[in-house]
């Protein structure tokens, strides 16, 4: 499973464009949005140390252990986030869609959910992946939601699975979903979006 090499994905909400450092002032402005950067049970890197950020993610895809992408939505061709395959294994093949985060204005626009799509086609289609992994904050409960309403499965729990740089204990949710399940995940979720624009065009 090669993560070295990425490419752009194109919806019609958003494209996902393959991170670089040009990314990086949109990003801070994303992140800056009514100081998304505070939220305290999601990792949303600071506006100051969003350039060290972009330049790790892309020394972890340098080393085929990430594949990360800026979000642009169609609606205002700003960039608005940024999502990532991260911890690839080959040999199941199977990798977790995380590192996630999108600006407040971006949330509940359905971006979220054609990048989710986006992503997934690409890993089952294209990858051939056998299972696509979620994982968030237990006190996520908005995260926690919309995998769910992706059509993710709940595995478990991890409890105290990290610690955060301010000591606090993090119980982590983990979500998959397998390689027999996706064609149901995609017709759900492209109904969904149809439903979604069909609603946004009639207000």
């Amino acid at each position: 499973m090669d993560l070295s090499v990425s490419r752009t994905l194109t919806g019609s909400l958003v494209t996902l464009e393959p991170l670089s450092l040009d990314h990086v002032v949109e990003l801070r402005a994303a992140a800056d949005e009514q100081e998304l950067w505070r939220t305290w049970y999601t990792a949303v890197p600071h506006p100051d140390a969003m350039a060290g950020e972009v330049a790790r993610r892309l020394s972890e895809q340098a080393q085929g252990r990430m594949l990360p992408w800026a979000t642009r939505l169609t609606s205002t061709g700003c960039i608005a986030g940024m999502t990532t395959f991260v911890n690839p294994n080959a040999s199941a093949p199977r990798l977790e869609i995380g590192a996630t985060w999108l600006a407040r204005s971006a949330q509940g626009t359905g971006a979220n959910r054609e990048a989710k799509l986006l992503q997934l086609t690409y890993a089952f289609e294209e990858l051939a992946c056998i299972a696509v992994e979620f994982r968030t904050h237990w006190h996520n409960r908005q995260s926690r939601q919309a995998i769910s309403a992706l059509g993710a499965k709940q595995d478990g729990v991890l409890r105290n699975d990290s610690i955060g740089a301010d000591g606090a204990r993090r119980d982590t949710v983990v979500f998959s979903i397998l390689d027999t399940e996706w064609p149901a995940v995609r017709a759900g979720l492209q109904h969904s979006l149809a439903a979604h624009k069909s609603a946004q065009r009639a207000q």
